[in-house]
């Protein structure tokens, strides 16, 4: 009877796990092939902003970034960590780093997961404090 329970709570988690699985897969961003339109603007720590517009084939924001040469950083297990943007490098010992919106919302993504859409806003912004 115990080992019955068992298998019934096993086989209703990977249940629960393979549907959470699928509504995740289901509600993440899908990339938009073709050539898009985006605006980054840049709000640098000594007052010094930028905007670009950038015309871009790029599925990802990375790729979008990288095609300007806005982006640097170092490579991590989640992806690029953006350190440098637009020539500004973050300083760690300062507590500086670097975040970003997309249409005035806080980012989910790190840029190599932000999908790039016609018609989108980023606007980084060096951050100073954890």
């Amino acid at each position: 009877m115990i080992k019955r329970r068992t298998l019934i709570l096993y086989l209703l988690i990977v249940a629960l796990l393979t549907g959470a699985y699928a509504v995740w897969r289901t509600n993440a961003p899908k990339a938009q092939e073709g050539s898009k339109t985006i605006t980054v603007n840049i709000d640098h720590l000594a007052g010094e902003d930028k905007t670009y517009t950038i015309r871009t084939g790029e599925e990802y924001l990375r790729g979008a970034l990288e095609q300007e040469n806005l982006i640097e950083g170092t490579e991590s297990e989640y992806g690029l960590y953006v350190l440098t943007v637009d020539g500004e490098t973050a300083d760690e010992t300062e507590m500086q780093w670097w975040g970003y919106d997309v249409n005035g919302t806080l980012a989910e993504y790190g840029v190599d997961g932000q999908v790039v859409t016609d018609g989108d806003v980023y606007d980084f912004t060096l951050n100073v404090g954890w």
